[in-house]
């Protein structure tokens, strides 16, 4: 019988993006660029998601958001600065 770091390790969900990693995309169709806080599951029926720390808020309907939840699909790393 194994541990839990055993099981996790072998099926647990592996990031693709880490904290730290600057990424830019689209939210509501508003551009940003920011820093990731997160990359985790935490349903298997709404999938991986991200957390993104933004440099600039956006602001959507009177609403100013500084931290933004997005999908893979919506993001790309940032590689030039």
């Amino acid at each position: 019988m194994g541990t839990q770091t055993d099981y996790f390790r072998e099926k647990g969900y592996k990031p693709k993006y880490f904290i730290g990693d600057r990424v830019f995309g689209k939210y509501k169709s508003i551009p940003f660029i920011g820093t990731v806080g997160n990359d985790t599951v935490i349903s298997e029926i709404e999938g991986p998601r991200i957390s993104i720390h933004l440099d600039l808020p956006i602001r959507i309907d009177n609403v100013n958001f500084s931290v933004i939840i997005v999908k893979h699909k919506d993001v790309k790393r940032l590689t030039v600065y």
